[in-house]
């Protein structure tokens, strides 16, 4: 059964044809956004120190571009609001200083004490917040402010079409974020350890792969941030369509 449901995938991803999948439960998504939104949140995982760049990555300034005074979180809370309304953002270091710097708000806050221990405990507090109506859950970082919104989209779709099967970006030879993990698959996730991401489980799971054009371009360095800075000059915000 579940390989039946790959295919099926596989097919609507080789053939642009999500939106004729999607159709078959759009009476269901449009009977009341907000219990699809209790049942499929994100997350933006934004608790690390960014100690390999210096300085809080997460208040980087995008002005001087048409985002204005808009952060690179500001820009990952928009990127979720594709995927969901209730976006959660998991911080930690610099909070609640981020808090402040940002324009937009998510739906909901959720710091984690022991940040430092890594990605693995900051997957484990964002969660730890979720309702039992849960299905599965989106996960971003804060730090891929070129991800292709259409792209994204699609992926929401097809999350929300095979809510039981793990869905993540195809960075090639592995599975990463943007992500969605089904609920069956939390309680793995719950049990990593360190700077741990889902990485692993994905690819043990023999995640369903997309391609989301950006995904390679995050910001671990000072040098990353010159890089993209540019390509943010070339091709505005608003071209881009990220949601404010």
């Amino acid at each position: 059964m579940g390989e039946c449901l790959v295919t099926q995938l596989a097919h609507a991803i080789s053939c642009h044809s999500f939106h004729f999948h999607l159709y078959i439960r759009r009476d269901i998504i449009a009977a009341s956004c907000h219990d699809i939104d209790q049942e499929f949140p994100a997350l933006i995982l934004a608790a690390g120190a960014s100690s390999r760049f210096g300085r809080p990555k997460a208040m980087l300034s995008l002005s001087g571009h048409v985002g204005g005074g808009q952060t690179l979180l500001d820009c990952a809370i928009g990127q979720g609001r594709v995927l969901s309304r209730d976006v959660r953002v998991v911080c930690g270091a610099w909070y609640p200083l981020i808090r402040f710097r940002c324009r937009v708000q998510p739906s909901r806050w959720v710091p984690v004490a022991d940040w430092r221990e890594g990605m693995s405990a900051s997957l484990a507090a964002g969660i730890r917040s979720l309702g039992p109506r849960v299905k599965g859950v989106f996960v971003l970082v804060a730090d891929q402010p070129l991800l292709d919104q259409d792209a994204l989209r699609a992926f929401g779709e097809a999350a929300r079409g095979f809510p039981k099967l793990p869905v993540a970006a195809d960075y090639g030879r592995r599975p990463g974020v943007p992500a969605y993990l089904p609920r069956w698959l939390w309680p793995q996730v719950l049990e990593l350890e360190g700077d741990q991401g889902a990485g692993c489980l994905l690819m043990e799971a023999n995640a369903t792969r997309l391609i989301i054009p950006g995904v390679h371009d995050d910001i671990d360095t000072p040098e990353d941030w010159v890089r993209i800075r540019e390509l943010l000059n070339q091709t505005s915000l608003q071209a881009r369509r990220f949601p404010n």
